[in-house]
């Protein structure tokens, strides 16, 4: 079985960690995508061969804290969610332990299947259970609102801002880590609106954090565009609960990215999830969007 390749050499720099002290999911998505443009490089990759990527979701396994040293491994996966699947592994380079996962998901014209597969065939492996979607279809997030009837149904705007040229990547379009910047600013608001308030978890000395984040685009950002992020509750669980970040360009309300996270609460001594107050539960199902 061909081995997967060294995409990403890293380390998490302290201005990169957030309030829970460890890397913030921006700079996740940030090296993934420098992993990725790596592994087209390497491999000859391209939009030409396998369409646009549909779907990038990501698995949080194990934090990354300050001085940690990140190396990324990238291969192609023709048995995953998708028809051509490209999986990125995140490991702390010291400890050799998985701290994330990301799948890209690509929909190639059917009949061009085996040859891609004749194509990448010293890039193949089977796609590892920790990479596979749990707790988020693997499918691209569908939309069928607007921004007005997202507000009326319960979700809240938490975040506007403008795209700078520091936001692009190489194709000149606003990147993941733009996106994620974008919803990471935003959420506390979100969160705000529940009974798991930041007075609520400094009082108890928990944190917020994500298991799993799944980004779909559906129109490129530029330079200029003000964007604004429409929020809200999804579901609600014993120990998570899943929001949905809507991406908008302000000015024609057009989409530009969604956002899914499975989200949870973690002890901050212990670095472990601790069950949603039965209070926090009940209050907070009433402000599910639809």
């Amino acid at each position: 079985m061909p081995k997967p390749i060294v995409t990403l050499y890293s380390f998490v720099n302290r201005w990169e960690c957030d309030e829970n002290d460890h890397l913030n999911v921006q700079f996740y998505f940030s090296r993934f995508e420098e992993a990725d443009r790596q592994f087209r490089l390497t491999t000859g990759l391209s939009e030409t061969l396998v369409g646009a990527r549909r779907v990038r979701h990501v698995r949080y396994h194990k934090e990354l804290r300050t001085g940690d040293l990140i190396h990324v491994t990238s291969y192609v996966a023709f048995d995953g969610p998708h028809m051509l699947t490209v999986v990125h592994q995140m490991h702390n380079a010291t400890t050799d332990v998985l701290a994330a996962t990301a799948i890209d998901g690509y929909e190639p014209n059917s009949s061009s299947v085996k040859s891609l597969r004749t194509r990448f065939k010293d890039f193949h492996r089977p796609i590892p259970d920790e990479a596979t979607p749990r707790g988020l279809p693997a499918s691209p997030t569908q939309f069928r609102s607007t921004m007005e009837a997202l507000i009326q149904s319960g979700g809240d705007i938490c975040f506007r801002g403008t795209v700078l040229p520091r936001h692009l990547g190489a194709d000149q379009k606003a990147d993941d880590g733009f996106a994620l910047s974008c919803f990471t600013d935003g959420v506390a608001h979100i969160w705000q609106r529940t009974p798991m308030t930041h007075a609520y978890l400094t009082n108890n000395q928990f944190g917020r954090v994500a298991a799993e984040m799944k980004l779909t685009w559906f129109s490129p950002l530029k330079v200029g565009d003000a964007v604004t992020v429409v929020s809200g509750v999804t579901n609600m669980a014993e120990k998570v609960f899943t929001l949905r970040h809507h991406l908008f360009e302000t000015r024609t309300q057009r989409l530009a990215a969604i956002c899914d996270v499975v989200a949870l609460m973690i002890d901050l001594k212990e670095r472990r999830a601790v069950p949603l107050p039965t209070d926090a539960l009940k209050e907070t199902e009433r402000l599910v969007a639809d």
